[in-house]
C-alpha cells in the first residue's frame, strides 16, 4: 500500500515513516503542503495522512484542493494538534475520511488506517457480493458469476472497485480519471466507455447506469 505522509515535524515524521515502513507500506514523505499537493496530483496513492499546520499551504487547503479542484477521492486522514472543533468541522466539510488528534498512539493510527482499508477495499482479499450469484475479488481481478470465473483487465478491475466503494453516487469521467489514472496515462472518454461496456457485459447492463452528460452510477 502506498501512503503519502505530510508532516513538517521532523521527529514525528521520522517516527511515523519508520512505523509505516515496518508495516510494509511504501511511504512518500512531504514536509510542506505544496509538495504534498503536487505529489497527490502527479502520483497514485492508496491513502494520505495530512498534518494541518504545515508550511506553504495547510493540510486542510491540500484536502480542499484535492477534493474540489482535482476530484480526487483518495482516503485521507487529518493529523492535528488542534483541540478545537473548528478545524474538525472544516475538515469534514471538505471531505476528510477520518481525523486524529495529537498526541496519538501508533496503534490508534493503525486502526484508523485499517478501517479505511476495509471501507475502500484496499488490499482486501475477500470477495465483494454484487448480486446473489455474482461476486468480485479485487486482488485477483476475478469475477465469479454462477459457475463461471471471469478475468478482468486491470483498469476494468480498478473501475469496478471504485464503483463498489462509491455505490449509488453519480461518478463523472473526470473523477474516474483523477482516481484511477496518473497524469501521463490519461485515456480518452472513448476508452473509458469501452471499459464500462466490457463491465456491463460481464456484470449486467442494469448495474451501471449512464447519467447523460454527467457520468455513471453503480447500483
Amino acid at each position: 500500500m502506498k501512503v503519502l505522509l505530510l508532516e513538517d515535524d521532523i521527529a514525528l515524521s521520522d517516527l511515523l515513516n519508520e512505523h509505516l515502513l515496518d508495516l510494509g507500506y511504501e511511504v512518500v514523505l512531504c514536509t510542506n503542503g505544496q509538495e504534498a499537493l503536487e505529489a497527490l496530483i502527479d502520483n497514485k496513492f492508496d491513502i494520505a495522512l495530512l498534518d494541518i499546520n504545515t508550511p506553504s499551504i495547510t493540510g486542510i487547503e491540500v484536502l480542499k484542493r484535492v477534493r474540489k479542484e482535482y476530484k480526487n477521492h483518495i482516503p485521507i486522514i487529518i493529523l492535528t494538534a488542534y483541540q478545537d472543533t473548528k478545524h474538525l468541522k472544516e475538515s469534514f466539510e471538505n471531505g476528510v475520511d477520518d481525523y486524529i488528534k495529537k498526541p496519538f498512539d501508533l496503534e490508534e493510527l493503525d486502526q484508523r488506517i485499517l478501517k479505511l482499508c476495509r471501507h475502500f477495499l484496499i488490499e482486501q482479499n475477500s470477495k465483494i457480493k454484487i448480486d446473489e450469484n455474482l461476486f468480485f475479488e479485487p486482488e485477483t481481478c476475478l469475477i465469479f458469476k454462477n459457475e463461471e470465473v471471469i478475468s478482468l483487465a486491470q483498469k476494468e478491475r480498478d473501475i469496478l472497485k471504485y464503483f463498489c466503494t462509491h455505490k449509488s453516487r453519480v461518478i463523472s469521467n473526470e473523477e474516474l480519471l483523477q482516481n484511477i489514472w496518473v497524469y501521463d496515462e490519461m485515456p480518452t472518454d472513448a476508452t473509458i466507455r469501452v471499459y464500462i461496456k466490457n463491465l456491463r457485459e460481464i456484470i449486467g447492463k442494469e448495474k451501471i447506469t449512464t447519467i447523460r452528460a454527467i457520468g455513471y452510477r453503480f447500483e
